[in-house]
Order: structure tokens, then sequence, then C-alpha cells
């Protein structure tokens, strides 16, 4: 037997799937704008924030180290993202953001008003409860993405 959800956790499960869906639509279309897929916008995000294997990206946007090479592949034929040697393992590769990459990144951060607009209207106090409570929600800190 399912167990009954309450109304007002489901009104909050459609609020949520709302927004994941809001902000997937936006992601999507801030990428194009820099012709970008929506997967390509995540992992240059990812790695403009750090230098990783490509193992990592995989985990950390949960699919298949093979569609992430050859994404890395395509962003690297733009000139947007780099491999290179892991100093502490050298037999490790890095993908890397190169310069262009970096800027492409925080452009694309900075076209995506419909996280940033709402999130103005509330309190610093307000952001952070949400913050405590989305991470609580996800069993701990989760890293952003995006």
């Amino acid at each position: 037997m399912t167990p009954r959800t309450d109304p007002l956790t489901q009104e909050v499960v459609e609020l949520i799937g709302a927004v994941v869906a809001r902000y997937y639509e936006e992601y999507e279309a801030a990428a194009a704008e820099h012709a970008l897929t929506g997967a390509q916008a995540r992992v240059l995000g990812l790695l403009a924030r750090e230098p990783m294997p490509m193992r990592r990206i995989a985990q950390t946007l949960k699919c298949e180290p093979s569609n992430i090479t050859g994404i890395v592949d395509r962003l690297a034929s733009r000139g947007l993202v780099e491999r290179r040697p892991d100093p502490a393992d050298r037999r490790v590769k890095l993908a890397a953001a190169t310069d262009a990459g970096q800027e492409t990144a925080a452009r694309l951060r900075g076209s995506l008003g419909f996280a940033r607009e709402p999130l103005a209207a509330l309190s610093e106090a307000e952001r952070t409860m949400l913050r405590d409570l989305l991470q609580r929600m996800l069993g701990g800190s989760a890293p952003a993405t995006g």
C-alpha cells in the first residue's frame, strides 16, 4: 500500500518541481545563447570552479563517463576546456576550463536571472533558511550546479 501524502507535502513537491522545471528551461535557453547544450554548460560550469577528472564530473552530474568524454571533447574543440595532467598523479588527466571557458561560464551564470531575481526578494535570513532546508532535504551539503 502506498503511503498517503498530506496536502501540504504534495503542494511543496509540486512547487519544487515547478521551480526545477523553470530553472532548467532558463538554463537551456541561456546555454543556447552561448551555442552550448545544457549538458555542455553544466560541465563547463563545474570546470570553471575547479579542474577535475572525467570520472568525478560524471559522478557529480550523475551520468556515464563516456558521455562526459564526448562533452569535454566538444568543449575542447571550441577552446573552452583543455586536458592537463593532474599534478598529484601524472597518470590522471584533468579537464579544466581555459580562460575563454572561464569567461563563457561567467557570462552564462550572469545571464541566469530566474534564480537570482526571486531570491533577491528574500532577506538574507530567508535565503539562509532556504539554503539550510534544501541542504537538509539532500542529506547534508550539496554542491551547487549550473
